[in-house]
């Protein structure tokens, strides 16, 4: 089992050194005109300028949450002291992620416009493989902050036994995990808001108002638009991925910990290794996906997308074969059925993907349709693209209710009972493990996206021939296609790892119990009981059934908070664009020469009101997913905090695919009109289809994507405090 184990260090070793190599292969490439790069230049500073500041507010919230955190572990003993530590590391890996991933889009953007140049192809690969690079670093890191914390807390925590140390090792792991959603959170919204600020001031003055290009170097807001691709859709997208990917592993090692617990403290560590192991696996596999992505000139949207697939569809077709052969290694009774928990996983993932891509592609007729509503107004496109999304969460939504069940039956042989509840969640876990287990290689088609948005806006912006901006905007719009589905993804495993953190609370607070226990007194024999019982023994003791009240008002309190999350981001972004569109208009009117390009536009203080909008309007929504969790544990306990996340799960995923798919389709239905379908550029349906896009914007970029971070983070939130809860309740 040791020298198994030090196969997943060396595994995020590699994904790091490639990562490297694919971005010193991207600095190789040429930049362009010294137009070209004194664009990129002001992407890269104003990037880097925004992540400064929301480093700065973030470094706040994690130095207040990591002294209540030393206050709960050291002051009133209810919490491991390890806690406030493996807090921080989380949210450093989790940033570092997101910041490396940012820095080496904002310097592929000129480099593949300069590639496409040559050719589609080479555009593709320069773009592809910088989008590699974060997905590479996002496991890499994972893994590595994960086999960091195994190694130090296996040699400095010791409990009464050794079976129960493994469940206090995995369980603590486990707050690192809060630490990545923490700063996933902040990078999610904080990106959102700056990036939907730029872009929907940019096309409603620009493109409406004005009848200009998207990205004329005479609009005003457009090197701000350029800088929010790279804050928002890659650094954001980077931790939020990351959280994603070290939530799933974390849970399943915790619920191995104590799905095991009375088999034996090497069939323990057996479960504890799997998802490790797999992930490992799917970062090699990964890889070899990256490298066979490829394409010929003159392909079309759906040769793009079959080439990316290629990728994708290779790397997870040799998980699922290699997973069967790691259960069977690790010497699992139930190998095959335990691996085909992971199949089902992987299955989900796939279809949530194809289905995505579906209903926002524009090679498909439900975005075609959506175009073609344009041509009656705005209004129409508005309630077709709203229709759209809300009938495009049936399918995923199904999907992930039939992973769940075959995850839980193959786990368990299909026996539904109370003996089999552990073993039948771990299955499910494993599941959402297998979801994300070629994170590297769906992670850079998604991060690929931006990099090729912001490519064509160099193209545009240097004035390079019109065939170069044709090209890239091919890329664009495959980006729209792969950015919906790695939000799929995500959104997927959000909802397989909230559920096995709902089982993750109750063996939390099973140790909470234990730590009441040890503080003696006359209830001491009924909390080692407790603290020594299943899962269901806790759920008996906390009446936690829908007949219970508090169970009752923790669901609608957690439906409600997917929906408050909601509007308040949402209206963020509102407020933002409107100083946003007020400043474009300003500058159109009293700067003159602008339209006639005799005149350079303030581009800087564009940057600056998105800049400060964003660090300004991200703090509430981002503390009130910490502070809620906290405040139902301590009025409602732990059943209705079990309320809480289950109504926050429900509502929040079928909510954050609708607004995922609504968004998506928006945008390609906006670039199918641009192509020259139903009076093409600057016609009536294309200012239709920019509105729809602008509404989208917030769907697709800030709100939706923030809430599989919601989700995750209430039930991390949840876990790190259920030693509090306990105490109190």
């Amino acid at each position: 089992m040791t020298n198994l184990f030090y196969l997943v260090p060396a595994a995020s070793v590699v994904a790091l050194l490639f990562a490297w190599w694919f971005f010193h292969q991207m600095m190789k490439e040429g930049e362009g005109t010294p137009t070209m790069k004194e664009i990129a230049q002001y992407v890269r500073e104003g990037a880097m300028a925004y992540l400064k500041q929301q480093y700065k507010v973030v470094i706040i919230v994690f130095a207040v949450l990591a002294v209540l955190f030393a206050i709960l572990a050291y002051g009133f003993g209810v919490q491991n002291p390890w806690v406030p530590f493996a807090f921080l590391t989380g949210g450093f890996f989790s940033g570092l992620a997101g910041f490396v991933g940012m820095k080496t889009a904002t310097y592929a953007s000129g480099r593949t416009a300069n590639a496409t140049m040559r050719s589609l192809n080479a555009g593709l690969k320069v773009a592809f493989r910088s989008g590699a690079v974060m997905g590479l670093t996002v496991v890499g890191l994972g893994l590595l902050d994960i086999s960091i914390w195994w190694l130090i807390l296996r040699a400095f925590v010791h409990e009464a036994s050794d079976a129960q140390t493994l469940v206090v090792i995995t369980t603590t792991m486990l707050t690192f995990g809060m630490g990545a959603s923490t700063q996933a959170l902040f990078a999610r919204v904080g990106g959102g808001i700056y990036t939907k600020a730029a872009d929907v001031g940019a096309d409603i003055v620009g493109k409406v108002e004005q009848d200009i290009p998207e990205d004329d170097p005479r609009n005003p807001a457009t090197i701000a638009d350029n800088v929010g691709d790279n804050v928002g859709d890659v650094a954001g997208m980077g931790a939020d991925l990351y959280e994603s990917y070290c939530g799933s592993i974390l849970a399943t090692m915790a619920l191995g910990a104590s799905a095991f617990f009375a088999d034996g403290v090497d069939v323990q560590i057996r479960a504890i290794m799997a998802p490790m192991l797999i992930a490992a696996l799917g970062v090699v596999l990964s890889i070899l996906g990256i490298y066979v992505v490829r394409t010929k000139e003159g392909a079309t949207l759906k040769d793009l997308l079959g080439s990316l697939s290629v990728g994708t569809n290779l790397s997870s077709v040799l998980i699922a074969i290699l997973s069967f052969g790691v259960f069977y290694l690790l010497g699992f009774p139930n190998w095959w059925q335990m691996a085909l928990s992971v199949v089902s996983g992987l299955l989900a993932g796939v279809i949530i993907g194809k289905v995505t891509e579906y209903y926002t592609s524009h090679s498909y007729k439900p975005t075609q349709k959506l175009a073609e509503s344009s041509q009656t107004g705005p209004a129409t496109v508005i309630i077709n693209g709203v229709g759209l999304g809300m009938i495009s969460t049936a399918i995923p939504v199904l999907t992930i209710a039939v992973a769940i069940l075959l995850a839980y039956g193959f786990a368990t042989g299909f026996h539904y009972n109370v003996n089999t509840l552990s073993m039948g969640l771990y299955g499910i876990s494993i599941a959402a493990v297998g979801m994300l287990s070629t994170l590297g290689i769906t992670l850079a088609t998604d991060a690929y996206g931006p990099i090729a948005d912001n490519a064509g806006g160099n193209a545009q912006m240097s004035e390079l021939d019109p065939s170069v901006r044709e090209k890239t905007d091919i890329l664009d719009s495959l980006g729209n296609t792969t950015a919906a589905t790695g939000k799929g993804f995500a959104i997927g495993s959000a909802a397989l790892t909230a559920l096995a953190l709902l089982a993750s609370y109750i063996e939390e607070i099973k140790i909470g119990f234990s730590h009441m226990a040890a503080k003696g007194g006359e209830m001491a024999s009924e909390f080692a009981r407790l603290a020594q019982g299943s899962i269901t023994d806790i759920v008996d003791h906390y009446d936690i059934t829908l007949m219970n009240p508090m169970v009752l008002v923790g669901i609608f309190i957690g439906s409600m908070m997917a929906f408050l999350f909601c509007g308040l981001t949402m209206n963020a972004v509102g407020r933002a664009a409107e100083k946003m569109v007020v400043e474009v208009r300003r500058q159109f009117r009293e700067i003159a020469g602008i339209l006639e390009g005799k005149q350079r536009p303030d581009y800087t203080s564009c940057v600056r009101i998105s800049t400060k909008a964003a660090q300004h309007e991200m703090i509430f929504p981002s503390l009130l997913a910490i502070i809620v969790p906290m405040l139902v544990g301590v009025i409602l306990g732990p059943a209705g905090v079990i309320g809480l996340l289950a109504g926050g799960l429900g509502a929040g995923f079928v909510l954050a695919i609708f607004l995922a798919n609504s968004g998506g389709a928006w945008d390609n239905a906006k670039k199918y009109v641009e192509e020259g379908h139903f009076g093409g550029k600057n016609s009536s349906s294309h200012h239709a289809t920019v509105v729809g896009d602008t509404v989208g914007d917030p769907f697709k970029d800030t709100s939706g994507p923030s809430l599989n971070i919601l989700i995750k983070l209430m039930s991390m939130v949840s876990i790190v405090m259920a030693g509090l809860t306990v105490m109190l309740h």
